[in-house]
């Protein structure tokens, strides 16, 4: 496939975000690249059969993410972080500062960086925000056009296994009446393929992104219409909050506004049209992960 402008690098194209993001540039016509560890893992030969230039190398290696900058006018940057498990809170601040610094080295021409909705000028007190706030700052000293945009809670988060779907019940850290704002996946892709496309507009934002509200009397009601049968829902027990100091965390965060979102869903409907909520989200691409949430029981995966 021939293209008339040059690539733009996805980090983290084997997983949700990076994914996304991969996908809607391909759509608009972007020529992709692809840092991948292992070029014939499955994920990664999917990449490749969908037109998509792969590069061997790890977030270690910075040569061969200078090599894979090369010629590039753009890169999408995100790292693995702490609550998956497989890297410390210093590798993410370490590698999203090194993505950074090499960009401006490699003269790439827009960055953009994928934080999260806590994230801001006062710590959380979570590690997993307050490692992206710092590399925020890092990259606002940069000579680089950047963009960094700060997810809300991922709808595929919501049908993880851990919190009772299996049972036909659901708890999460919002009250009943509590509002918060959630994202699904595929609509990151389309928002940072609109961000590259207008630099003019969007260098030097920072901004949150969402699909959709909802309450947890909302959940309740989505789920048990998606599940075809009754699921009640209630916020994390007293018991269980104060037996897992992360999950308590998260749940003050909810409470004092900081993971509740504060994204302008308005404004992002005009940049994607195509914004999903989560009720037509759980009829298309959630449909198979809530089904299979439904059968699936366990501890919830991330405690940090």
């Amino acid at each position: 496939m021939q293209y008339d402008k040059p690539p733009i690098l996805v980090f983290g194209a084997t997983g949700q975000q990076g994914g996304s993001v991969a996908v809607a540039l391909l759509k608009k016509g972007w020529p992709v690249r692809a840092m991948v560890r292992d070029p014939a893992s499955p994920k990664s030969i999917a990449l490749s059969e969908a037109g998509i230039q792969l590069v061997a190398g790890t977030f270690d290696d910075a040569d061969a993410m200078r090599a894979a900058m090369k010629g590039a006018y753009g890169v999408f940057s995100v790292q693995p972080s702490s609550p998956g498990g497989f890297v410390t809170d210093e590798d993410e601040v370490r590698y999203g500062k090194s993505i950074a610094d090499i960009a401006v080295s490699q003269g790439v021409r827009h960055l953009v960086y994928t934080s999260g909705s806590a994230a801001g000028d006062q710590p959380t007190g979570v590690a997993h925000y307050d490692t992206k706030a710092e590399i925020e700052r890092h990259i606002r000293t940069l000579p680089i056009v950047h963009t960094i945009i700060r997810p809300a809670t991922f709808m595929e988060l919501l049908v993880m296994p851990g919190f009772g779907l299996d049972e036909g019940r659901y708890s999460f850290f919002v009250k009943p009446d509590q509002h918060m704002q959630v994202l699904a996946a595929d609509d990151i892709g389309k928002i940072v393929a609109a961000t590259f496309a207008d630099p003019a507009r969007f260098g030097g934002q920072t901004f949150e992104i969402a699909s959709d509200v909802v309450t947890g009397c909302d959940l309740q009601l989505l789920f048990s219409e998606a599940a075809g049968r009754p699921i009640s829902y209630a916020r994390f027990s007293d018991e269980v909050l104060a037996a897992n100091p992360f999950l308590n965390k998260l749940t003050q965060l909810f409470d004092n506004g900081r993971l509740a979102g504060h994204a302008d869903l308005d404004a992002l409907r005009e940049i994607n049209p195509e914004q999903q909520s989560l009720k037509s989200w759980l009829s298309g691409p959630g449909k198979e992960p809530f089904e299979r949430a439904l059968g699936v029981g366990g501890a919830w995966e991330f405690n940090r």
